[in-house]
């Protein structure tokens, strides 16, 4: 059943299944299972998918460049090195899933580039149909089929010419390898949805991939059952020394797995980097809204010292990293995580009392289990909202609810300043300065970590 499903229509189980069983996860029997079916079948994944004849040359592991105006806007630029893990984020529409099916092979975009190893896939003169390509693509819903076996949707994904005690073997490999040892007979309706998506792992790593594509592949699943996936496919990736390309809008979920993010919208790439620096840094006000990052204000550069850089804002004048892009009186965008945001304690004075003190109003105050969401209203002002978190505890011990003062240093470190965004509307700021261009080539200053359990001094 499993050589029917493959010999059906050319291309085999991958066309089989939209983008495929090929492309579900190729790759991995070989790299995914040392001494397993590679030894098993020594090279049998790379004879049945033919690939391109071009030499590979040094360069990314998967370089990819697409544009494209109807239907969907593409402009999207990016590439993923050898091990490396990249996750694509973005709104809903903003093109991430129709970026995978291109580097798979299943939509032909207007030009650009798609190249695995220095290999074009696709280029002005090469398009590469999906069985030519060694690329893996998870599905969120898995795509397994429904009449087969977790083993047989593994064995869907092999070259029918195998024997099929060796397509067993292979299969019953990755089963064990992906954490189902013992359930290679059951049909997808007798499974989980996270051991369903464990089978739709093994099929993908059954063809030795060049590049693994994993399109929401956690979204399906319970909180508990995606934590659990998330933290094995972290231990397992390290054993694929492949590409891989994670879409997701979970924004914990990226930085927690990948080694660097992109940022996507309307197709465009807007910004890429680690998740850390793209989260806690972003280029400009559009992207930060992109990566909820909810504390954004205006204000205006005062002046420039040896050791910091003057913001004022409101009636405050805050010190923040040098930023000498920025002329004196340029009204600018500025941003702080609430992670930077550090509530002073009511029982006792703190040195960090000194370091841009704000006061407000606590104008909500929301528990989330061990931690509590404040919303400061800075100045008593309902329209300058300050937000950020500390632990239960913490709030209960400094008597934190709706109504109450409370004072927060907004650590300097922590401050980001990006250019003016387009059609803002400025709060004012002391000292009363003309605003001025805002300098181009701006570079964000290093932003310190903070340590949630320190959030409270």
């Amino acid at each position: 059943m499993a050589e029917a499903a493959q010999s059906a229509v050319p291309g085999a189980a991958q066309s089989a299944v939209p983008g495929g069983a090929q492309s579900a996860v190729p790759g991995a029997a070989q790299s995914a299972v040392p001494g397993g079916a590679q030894s098993a079948v020594p090279g049998a994944a790379q004879s049945a998918v033919p690939g391109p004849a071009q030499p590979a040359v040094p360069g990314p592991a998967l370089s990819v460049e697409l544009e494209q105006g109807a239907p969907i806007p593409l402009a999207a630029r990016f590439d993923c090195g050898e091990g490396e893990l990249l996750a694509l984020v973005g709104p809903s529409g903003s093109g991430k899933t129709t970026i995978l099916r291109a580097i798979a092979g299943l939509i032909r975009p207007q030009s650009g580039s798609v190249r695995a190893n220095g290999a074009a896939w696709f280029d002005a003169r090469t398009f590469l149909p999906p069985q030519a390509r060694r690329v893996g693509l998870v599905f969120q819903h898995y795509a397994l089929f429904p009449h087969l076996s977790a083993s047989g949707n593994v064995q869907a994904a092999l070259p029918p010419t195998l024997p099929r005690a060796t397509r067993v073997s292979i299969a019953r490999e990755l089963i064990e390898f992906v954490h189902l040892g013992g359930l290679e007979d059951r049909l997808p309706r007798e499974l989980s949805g996270g051991q369903q998506q464990r089978v739709a792992l093994a099929r993908a790593l059954a063809r030795d991939p060049q590049v693994l594509l994993l399109d929401e592949p956690f979204s399906a699943v319970d909180q508990v059952t995606r934590r659990r996936l998330q933290r094995e496919l972290a231990q397992m990736r390290r054993r694929l020394k492949i590409p891989i390309v994670l879409v997701t809008h979970d924004l914990e979920e990226a930085a927690s797995l990948a080694d660097r993010m992109v940022v996507l919208h309307h197709g465009r790439t807007l910004q890429s980097g680690a998740p850390f620096d793209v989260l806690a840094r972003p280029a400009t006000v559009d992207i930060a809204r992109l990566v909820d990052y909810r504390n954004l204000f205006t204000g205006r550069i005062a002046a420039h010292e040896p050791e910091c850089t003057r913001l004022a804002w409101l009636d405050c004048l805050l010190e923040v990293p040098p930023a000498p892009a920025y002329a004196p009186g340029s009204e600018v965008s500025w941003g702080i995580l609430p992670a930077h945001c550090i509530l002073h304690r009511r029982d006792r004075p703190s040195r960090g009392e000194h370091e841009n003190p704000v006061r407000g109003v606590i104008g909500e105050f929301v528990p989330f289990g061990e931690n509590a969401a404040v919303t400061l209203h800075v100045d008593g002002r309902q329209d300058v909202e300050l937000h950020f978190s500390v632990p239960t505890h913490v709030a209960a011990r400094n008597g934190l609810e709706a109504g109450v003062e409370a004072v927060v240093s907004l650590l300097k470190q922590g401050i980001h300043l990006m250019p003016l965004a387009e059609g803002h509307h400025p709060v004012p700021v002391a000292g009363g300065h003309q605003p001025a261009p805002v300098a181009e080539g701006h570079q964000p200053a290093p932003v310190a970590r903070v340590d949630p359990a320190a959030r409270a001094r």
